[in-house]
């Protein structure tokens, strides 16, 4: 019989070593279950990886306010329309009283009356004063207004075409300064108290103009808003 030579040897020792290699992995995988070994695996790789640090999604506040407001106040938005698909809101302690939604903005000036007492609405109505004359009707409806209620009002489209001087005056003596002011389609919000007074910082007015240069709207300026927090008893 012929010797074994070294290499012969070497290449049997080889693809011996790789069979008891490839059997003890065998053995491996079926007395280890698959998701110990996909754990470790994730592990491993976690290993020097920073973690991810989500930040809490922020909870919502009444009438999409940025931060809540303090106990013992109501919470008030009131935007005003823009362009032709843009519609006025007015929202009242996180209660939606004019919208789109409930198909009660019209052209011209959006009213919603509220009981400062209680805080309910108590009635909403829109005044055209583009294709109609909604002047006198306004200020019927203003006047009904009892005291201790809270008028908001807000443009959609044009509010001043056919607004009459006698509802100017009207407007102006609840404490607006903007609307003698008021030109073709601009967006214009008012808050204003009857029979009592609001502390100062509450903001109550804004407006902008249509201008052609400025626009963001074709015709139509930006809309306007203001917001905030009234406190229900004054001192």
């Amino acid at each position: 019989m012929r010797p074994v030579s070294a290499g012969a040897f070497k290449a049997m020792f080889f693809v011996f070593a790789s069979m008891c290699a490839w059997y003890s992995g065998y053995l491996l995988a079926e007395l280890i279950p698959a998701v110990t070994l996909s754990s470790a695996v994730y592990s491993l790789r976690s290993v020097g990886e920073k973690p991810i640090l989500r930040a809490p999604d922020p909870k919502r506040q009444k009438c999409d306010h940025w931060a809540s407001c303090p106990p013992n106040t109501y919470a008030y938005r009131l935007l005003s329309g823009g362009g032709k698909d843009k519609y006025a809101k007015i929202c009242f302690e996180d209660e939606l009283l004019l919208g789109r939604r409930y198909g009660n903005v019209g052209r011209g000036i959006n009213i919603a009356i509220i009981n400062y007492v209680t805080g309910k609405v108590m009635a909403t109505q829109h005044f055209d004063m583009y294709g109609d004359d909604g002047s006198g009707p306004m200020m019927e409806f203003i006047q009904r207004a009892s005291p201790k209620s809270l008028l908001l009002m807000v443009t959609q489209d044009d509010g001043s075409t056919k607004l009459q001087a006698k509802a100017k005056d009207a407007i102006e003596a609840l404490g607006s300064k903007e609307i003698r002011n008021l030109r073709f389609r601009s967006s214009w919000v008012f808050l204003a108290p009857i029979g009592f007074e609001l502390p100062p910082g509450i903001q109550r007015e804004k407006i902008n103009h249509s201008d052609n240069s400025k626009n963001r709207y074709s015709g139509w300026p930006a809309e306007v808003q203001i917001e905030g927090c009234i406190p229900k008893e004054l001192s």
